[in-house]
Parts: structure tokens; sequence; C-alpha cells
């Protein structure tokens, strides 16, 4: 196995959750025709979230040397003899400039295009940053944009729409509005803000009802492009949200030049510096996470100015159970149901749980239904949110196909919650 270092090389932390594969290379041949294969930046690009091209381009700009961005046979190589060392160290220049936030410093982020512009969208803090637009891998990026996922912009959008218009004015020349040709243009809004319908056709009978029932909902509320799972991060919106928030969550809100929430020392931000505490702690006590106590949790998350924030949700979730999370979720809803009060808190937990189980621990995905009983009869989560989570995968906080295995992995839950609500239904009658 490949020792693993720290995304970000100058945290010194061996707690630090953002882990890649140390790189590897392999000089091949001589004379003029000496190249280095880097043998695993497969494995390194997809810690990092960005396509093996943009780290092997990168390479070959800052060295002078010819790259191949598009190998055949997965054979990532720059010409010349370059050590391992040395691409490292030029890794840490990628990371900073194409992955990790500029205002959080987490390599949580996703590459968006827009206007011409290389944005860079922070799962951890919400902050869309932008990427210098004068380096070269810029250029390579705006010029190798990919064909299909991630969001359109408006002026794609705008296309779509003349084409359904076509189609909808050709329809009522003859054709019946329920052809295949027009099965395409609902299924495009929720894929556009990352969430998709898990298939029908992969599943059982039972989800396909939950999917059609979440269409209807959908339908009812006027608007299919959007569940209320996407949250409007605009500097504009988080602005209006503040103004509503009580004096004391006001306190440690900076916006403009300052991060929200407040940076700790190095610009580790207080969701960090919380999660580093829980795991550092739980590192100290022979007993592990299940000896922090609840009231040293709450405590903390006070002294740093987040108990009432819904990303400290994401945070606990992550950090204060183990593989035993099923046992322990009993002995931690005191504190959960304190500090989960509203329906964001509630999805900002069942988001740090999937990437609790789906990325960080893939052992336990076999034991996601167990998991949202607990929460759902502890009084942790309500009914409601957990129906619609249920329904929809999201590459908010893990990528699509661990998403989907996860909902997959909670069918049984799904079920059970369909066969109680008819029980019930049927006791009225």
């Amino acid at each position: 196995m490949a020792t693993t270092v720290n995304i970000r090389r100058d945290v010194t932390d061996p707690f630090y959750r953002y882990k890649m594969e140390k790189l590897l290379s392999k000089i091949e041949g001589k004379g003029n025709g000496i190249k280095t294969v880097v043998v695993n930046l497969n494995s390194v690009a997809q810690s990092l979230s960005r396509p093996p091209s943009y780290v092997i381009k990168y390479f070959g700009f800052e060295l002078g040397a010819q790259a191949n961005a598009k190998p055949t046979d997965d054979r990532w190589i720059i010409n010349g003899a370059h050590d391992a060392p040395k691409l490292q160290d030029y890794l840490d220049g990628f990371i900073s400039r194409f992955v990790l936030c500029k205002q959080c410093k987490n390599p949580e982020t996703d590459v968006a295009i827009k206007d011409g512009r290389i944005l860079l969208d922070c799962k951890a803090c919400g902050q869309r940053s932008e990427v210098d637009s004068r380096l070269k891998l810029s250029t390579f990026i705006l010029r190798n944009q990919p064909t299909k996922g991630g969001k359109k912009d408006k002026s794609t959008k705008k296309t779509r729409r003349e084409r359904n218009k076509e189609k909808n004015d050709t329809t009522e020349n003859g054709e019946q509005n329920g052809s295949p040709g027009d099965s395409n243009n609902s299924d495009n809004g929720d894929a556009e803000n990352g969430e998709v319908e898990i298939p029908a056709d992969s599943d059982d009978e039972l989800t396909r009802r939950i999917n059609a029932e979440a269409d209807e909902i959908h339908n009812e509320n006027g608007d299919t492009k959007d569940d209320g799972w996407a949250v409007d991060v605009s500097e504009e919106a988080v602005k209006a949200r503040a103004k509503e928030l009580p004096s004391d969550l006001k306190r440690s809100l900076v916006f403009e030049d300052g991060d929200e929430d407040g940076d700790g020392e190095g610009g580790i931000s207080s969701y960090d510096q919380l999660g580093s505490w829980i795991i550092t702690t739980a590192a100290e006590t022979k007993g592990g996470v299940t000896n922090v106590s609840d009231v040293d949790i709450y405590m903390k998350a006070k002294e740093l100015g987040i108990e009432n924030k819904h990303r400290t949700l994401t945070v606990l979730a992550q950090t204060i159970f183990n593989e035993r999370i099923v046992q322990q979720i009993p002995g931690r809803a005191p504190m959960l149901k304190k500090m989960i009060t509203s329906e964001r808190h509630e999805k900002a937990f069942l988001g740090g749980t999937e990437r609790f189980v789906g990325k960080e621990h893939p052992e336990l995905i076999p034991t996601v239904s167990a998991i949202l009983l607990k929460y759902y009869e502890d009084d942790i989560v309500s009914e409601d949110v957990l129906k619609a989570w249920c329904t929809k995968a999201s590459k908010k906080y893990v990528d699509l196909a661990t998403s989907k295995k996860v909902r997959k992995a909670a069918e049984k839950f799904s079920e059970w919650l369909e066969n109680a609500e008819s029980d019930e239904s049927g006791e009225e009658e």
C-alpha cells in the first residue's frame, strides 16, 4: 500500500483528514528518449477531485517539458528525468492554485467554469473563489472543458429551451406529447443542482413509488429544479440570511474581506478547529471518541461561536462516532437534539453522516438503514427530511457514485417507513 501524506503538507496534524498517496515516479529510457512515468497519478488526482490531465499538464508547464494529457494506455508521461520528491513539490503548487479554497483552505472544491472564468466551488464553507486566469494551466482548462456533467451556463439553458419549444411545436403538428423525444427534458434540473433521482429501473417497486411521490411533490410546488437541498451561497444571499440571524450568531460573521465564522490560526476555520479538537481529544483518551463527553463538545463549539450553526452538525456527524455508530447514537441523541434546530441542521447532519460512511468508513455503508432508524427513533432527524433524503442522490458531500450506494443501502429503512405509514393509515380507517 502506497504511503499517504496530507494534501496540505504544511499541515503537520497527523489526524488531518484530507489525505492522498505520495507521488510515485519511474524513469524510463536513455538519452534523448528518457521520460518519467507518474505511476499513481490517477489515485492522487482522484484524492484531489481533479482530472489527472490537469495535474500532468501542470507538471509539463512548470518543468518546461512535454506531457501527454490523453494517454491511451493510462500511462501518464513527462519527457525528461524527474524524481518523485521534485514532482511532489510541484504538486503542492498545483494544490494551492487549483484545489484549495481561497477562504477556508480546504481541498473540498469543485471546478466550475462561468463566463470564461475558472471558479473553485467549496463544499466545506460555500465560498466561490476565482483561479488566476494568467496561469498556463488555466488556459488549458478553459480549452478542454468537459462535454458532460457539471452546471450549464445560461446560454446553454436558453438553447435547450429553444430546442424544447421547437419539439413542442412539432408535436402540435401531429406527434404525441409523450414521444421519446420529450422524455429527456424534465430530468435536467436536479442534475444541474448536483442531485440525481435514483433510477427506477434499478430498484424495487417501493423505490419507484417513492420516486413517483417525490415528483408529485415537486409538481405541486411548481418547481422541479430545486428540491430544497441546494443552498444559495452567493454573497448577496448570505448577507440576506445573516440579517435574519439572532444577534448572538451575528457576532462571528465577517463578510467582504474576512472569513465567515472567523478563521483561526493559519487560516484554519472554526469548523476545522472543532473537528481537530474532537479527534485529538479522542486520540488522547484510552476509550477513544466514546470518552469525549457531549458537554465538552458543546462547550468547545460554543467557545468557537458555532454551537448554533448548521455546518457544525456536518462536522459532528463525522467525528463523534466510530465503527460502532449504531450503538452510539442513543447516547449522543440529547446533545444532537439540542443543536439540531431546523431542517437545514438536519440535512447538514445527514450530509455529514453520508460522508462519514461513504468516504471515511465505506465498510459501514451496509448499516445505513440501521443508522437512519436510530436517527428516526431518537427524534434526531424528522420523518419528512429522512424521506426526502432517501429519494435523491447528491454530490454535495460525496461523489455521485458513492451517494447512490449510500441511498441503495437505505432502501430497507425506506421500506420500513413506508410500511409503518401504511399501518397507521389502516388503523385510522
